[in-house]
């Protein structure tokens, strides 16, 4: 099991925020167990250094469970399935080419409108001479390039005048020092689909809408309402019509970026009521009771095991196709 402990990065000084794609040790040990139940033997590697060092000491795995996100650069969520691609050893979850695309929301959104997927308009400030080129009409929504989990997004994250754009991209710019996407605000309802398998075998298991209740930062899926979801957020099923067209788009969404195993994906509907693509998460959080994908399992009547159950029999169907195709390419 590869995976960055919040807690460790807490204890050496970054804050709660810096640390909010990682995962807690109950994550960590709900993971464990539910490999466990299905047979496994598990070793618990911990982030990219652990794993570099076990590498080089000669260290193999049949299977790695990949859920670490990296700390630094654009492909800190390719780290680790790149290395475990230079030694041969299969793993759970997409690969590094699938985690630097969706890393970078606005790659990701050339590539899905390409699939003929609707997304909304954007515009990259890299530094900030950028804003004053934006011609996008407002009101506008602001963001980090890379980042999950709402960080860096809050209520100031939808933006209704000129003035408040070159104050909340420049403060996005000076905070987490990389580029900013504008694009434009949709104010209709959002919703968030959860995705098991690969390829053709890939399947929408549900889908859930957030609703914000009168705690909330409005407008916005942002940090503080992730993080408070209990008080701030309402998660409901959609009527079947919308769950159908959610469905549809998603699994396009999936096809397109080449996801594995399981993931999730973000969609907001427009005031039309046409569904856009907002992100897609090819390593969605899995606590069993506070991340959306398993929420929004359990909602569809799918329990934690269950959900685990399916990405591990997505995993180990790859690892089996991949065997097969070695075996052919050497005539055995």
């Amino acid at each position: 099991m590869t995976y960055d402990l919040r807690e460790e990065y807490l204890a050496m000084g970054y804050t709660r925020e810096e640390t909010a794609e990682f995962d807690g040790i109950e994550t960590i040990e709900a993971i464990d167990g539910a490999l466990r139940r299905m047979g496994f033997e598990t070793d618990r590697i911990g982030h990219a250094r652990n794993l570099v060092n076990r590498l080089a000491a000669g260290h193999r795995w049949d299977l790695v469970f990949n859920i670490a996100e990296g700390l630094y650069g654009s492909g800190r969520e390719a780290l680790v399935p790149a290395l475990l691609d230079h030694y041969l050893i299969p793993y759970v979850f997409s690969g590094p080419l699938v985690m630097a695309l969706t890393l970078d929301k606005a790659l990701a959104k050339l590539v899905v409108r390409e699939a003929g997927v609707a997304t909304p308009d954007h515009f990259i400030v890299r530094k900030p001479e950028d804003i004053a080129l934006i011609s996008l009409p407002y009101p506008l929504f602001a963001k980090p390039l890379a980042e999950g989990t709402g960080k860096g997004i809050s209520g100031s994250s939808v933006i209704r005048s000129p003035r408040q754009l070159k104050q909340v991209c420049t403060g996005l710019l000076e905070r987490f020092r990389q580029p900013v996407l504008v694009e434009t605000y949709l104010e209709g309802r959002e919703f968030t689909a959860g995705i098991v398998g690969t390829g053709v075998d890939a399947r929408c298991i549900g889908v859930m809408e957030i609703v914000l209740n009168r705690h909330a930062e409005k407008g916005v899926y942002s940090y503080a309402n992730k993080e408070e979801w209990e008080k701030r957020v309402r998660y409901t099923l959609p009527d079947p019509e919308e769950e159908k067209i959610v469905k549809e788009v998603v699994l396009k969404v999936w096809l397109a970026i080449g996801g594995e195993d399981g993931g999730r994906v973000d969609i907001r509907f427009d005031r039309q009521g046409i569904p856009h693509f907002l992100e897609v998460n090819p390593l969605a959080g899995i606590h069993p009771t506070h991340s959306d994908l398993p929420i929004l399992a359990r909602l569809n009547g799918i329990d934690y095991h269950t959900l685990m159950t399916m990405i591990m029999e997505s995993a180990l169907k790859k690892v089996k196709t991949t065997a097969c195709e070695k075996s052919a390419d050497s005539g055995q």
